[in-house]
């Protein structure tokens, strides 16, 4: 006959008892709750500025450090830059790829240059930055600027420095 002794069936179903509690409490690994997609998607960007430059109009913005829902982002993709001519309709015009995941250093400011543009029109722009996985992030700021010709630098040249003039 085949019998066990009564300490290796104690053992066998101690064992058993020991693997299915394993498997119910520890589950599949993820120990945190999950994260609705609005919450996994970057932070707006807040500080779009716009400015006229020689060779169109100047977008620059700060680098999104953190997700809508607040933990800090590690997996920027790029950005998709807008553009609204003064009653028209929205465009995409451009984007910016972001290629710094897991560097030591990574860029904190970005820059878009619009050169399709036309002297004395105006244009409003928008920016959306999106992770390597497809979120989106709610729209910047709305930047409004007249396309003009850029100031040109002082020139050290004919710098001329004011004359102080006596308190009387």
């Amino acid at each position: 006959m085949n019998r066990k002794p009564n300490g290796a069936k104690w053992l066998t179903l101690g064992l058993m008892i020991a693997a299915l509690l394993n498997i119910v409490l520890l589950g599949c690994g993820v120990k945190s709750p999950p994260i609705p997609p609005e919450a996994a998607r970057p932070e707006q960007i807040m500080g779009l500025e716009a400015a006229n430059a020689k060779e169109g109009i100047r977008l620059t913005w700060d680098r999104p450090v953190n997700y809508a829902g607040g933990q800090k982002m590690k997996d920027l993709g790029g950005f998709t830059i807008s553009r609204t001519m003064e009653g028209g309709p929205v465009e995409k015009i451009g984007e910016v790829e972001v290629h710094d995941e897991g560097r030591f250093q990574v860029q904190n400011t970005f820059t878009f240059i619009d050169g399709a543009t036309i002297m004395g029109k105006t244009y409003h722009y928008q920016v959306t930055s999106s992770t390597t996985d497809g979120y989106v992030s709610e729209p910047s700021n709305d930047v409004r600027i007249v396309r003009k010709h850029a100031s040109a630098p002082p020139n050290p040249d004919t710098f001329v420095v004011p004359t102080p003039v006596p308190i009387q």
